[in-house]
C-alpha cells in the first residue's frame, strides 16, 4: 500500500490536517506502518500538486488548515478499492534471499539459520496471538484485520521454514557422505 492511497482513503471521511491524518492512519492500522510526519506532509504536497487534495484556506476550530479530498482524488480512491493489490513478481524477501545464499556458501549451517528464524517468528506469532486475545470488542475492525494478516503471515512463514528443513533433510540423505555438492534452485523447486 502506498501512503498516498492511505491518506486519500482517510480523507473520504472529511477534511483533516496532517498530524490528524498521521494519527488516524496509525490508529486504523494498529501502528504496523508508523508514519513520519514529514512523510505525511510531503505526500500531501504531492497530492495537492496533482489536484487530488486541496488545502483549505479556512482554518478549523484550533487554527489548523486541513486538507480536503477533491473529485479527482475521490476517483483515485474508488479506483484503488476496485483494483487488486499485485503480488511482487520478483521475490525480494530478505529471508528467501538469505536462505538461497546460505545453501550455496560453504560452511554455513543452514539448519541453524532456519532454526534461528523459526524461533524469532514463533516469538512474533506468540506476541501477535497474545494481542489478539487482549483485543476487546470495541477495538477497531481495521486493526483486527491487520493483526490477523500478521498472524497468518507468521504461520505461513513457519510452514515454509518447515518445508525448507524437509527439503534440506531429503537433500542430505540423497547426497553421498562427504559430498560438497551445492543445492541448485531447480533442485529445491523439484523437491516440492
Amino acid at each position: 500500500m502506498s501512503i498516498k492511497h492511505g491518506l486519500l482513503a482517510l480523507l473520504v471521511h472529511g477534511p483533516l490536517y496532517g498530524a490528524r491524518l498521521r494519527a488516524e492512519f496509525e490508529h486504523q492500522t494498529g501502528g504496523t506502518w508508523p508514519l513520519n510526519i514529514g512523510q505525511v506532509y510531503t505526500t500531501l504536497a504531492r497530492l495537492e500538486r496533482d489536484g487530488l487534495v486541496e488545502h483549505l484556506d479556512e482554518p478549523d476550530e484550533e487554527g489548523r488548515h486541513p486538507y480536503r479530498l477533491t473529485d479527482p482524488g475521490r476517483h483515485v480512491v474508488e479506483a484503488w478499492w476496485s483494483t487488486p493489490v499485485e503480488r511482487d513478481s520478483a521475490p525480494r524477501s530478505e529471508l528467501a534471499i538469505k536462505l538461497a545464499l546460505a545453501v550455496t556458501v560453504p560452511g554455513v549451517d543452514v539448519a541453524a539459520v532456519v532454526q534461528t528464524q523459526r524461533a524469532a517468528t514463533l516469538g512474533q506469532l506468540q506476541d501477535l496471538t497474545r494481542l489478539k486475545r487482549q483485543r476487546s470488542d470495541s477495538d477497531v475492525l481495521a486493526w483486527s484485520l491487520v493483526l490477523e494478516h500478521l498472524i497468518f503471515s507468521a504461520e505461513a512463514e513457519i510452514r515454509w521454514l518447515d518445508h525448507i528443513e524437509a527439503t534440506l533433510s531429503r537433500h542430505r540423505s540423497a547426497s553421498s557422505p562427504g559430498s560438497q555438492r551445492v543445492v541448485q534452485p531447480t533442485q529445491l523447486e523439484n523437491a516440492r
